[in-house]
């Protein structure tokens, strides 16, 4: 269902929430740049059935509401524009109020997508503006998390990434493993960026099944 959060500074945005009012584990989910689509909300169903509470929150609100893009090329160009209008500071805000929406008492990780997987990273090593800690965070194929490899998760981290991801090279994959020999890393070899995503042409139904059993495993060693 849609809910509406408020963040620190007073923001309203929309999110997606889903799973038991009362769950004892709980994630934030964030979105690719195409916004909380009908892909995004169909992973927030599937963490739901797996006995999570979910609030996947619309971060591309602070730009333009109700963004929800497909994955032609135009919708791409798109998606990067509105990214761009927004800041790390002002979405890590978002984070939290989405964060805050969670199950009292319910411990909580995130996962992220695309630019969300970017921004799971920033959630792990930046904390969420103020909201409780994060227990666990996922990244798929994040493209900002080698320039950012140097900041240190304050939780565990597993990171996902096709290696034939014309966006994110092997050599940053490498990168972040170096500089973060504790975080867990999975590479898919006949993997493209947004492998994940049933309505992509990269789309890889066996890989996103492999992903998806080792991203619950982590999960649930870490959230319960």
């Amino acid at each position: 269902m849609q809910i509406e959060l408020v963040a620190a500074d007073g923001h309203r945005l929309s999110a997606w929430r889903t799973g038991p009012a009362d769950a004892s584990r709980a994630l934030v989910v964030v979105q690719e740049i195409f916004g909380v689509n009908r892909h995004m909300r169909r992973v927030c169903e599937r963490f739901a059935q797996q006995g999570y509470a979910v609030v996947a929150p619309a971060l591309f609100d602070r730009v333009r509401r109700g963004v929800e893009l497909g994955y032609a090329p135009e919708d791409v160009k798109e998606g990067r524009a509105l990214r761009g209008g927004v800041g790390e500071a002002e979405t890590l805000l978002d984070i939290a109020a989405a964060a805050a929406a969670l199950p009292a008492g319910a411990r909580r990780g995130i996962i992220g997508y695309c630019w969300g997987g970017t921004v799971a990273w920033h959630g792990a090593t930046r904390g969420a503006m103020g909201a409780p800690g994060f227990a666990a965070a996922v990244g798929y194929y994040g493209g900002g998390i080698a320039a950012a490899r140097e900041e240190v998760p304050a939780c565990p981290v597993q990171l996902h990434f096709g290696a034939v991801d014309q966006g994110i090279p092997l050599s940053d994959v490498e990168a972040i493993r170096a500089a973060r020999p504790e975080v867990e890393v999975f590479v898919y070899p006949d993997a493209g960026h947004g492998f994940a995503c049933e309505e992509r042409g990269s789309y890889s139904p066996v890989d996103t099944v492999l992903a998806e059993q080792r991203s619950l495993g982590f999960l649930a060693r870490h959230l319960g």
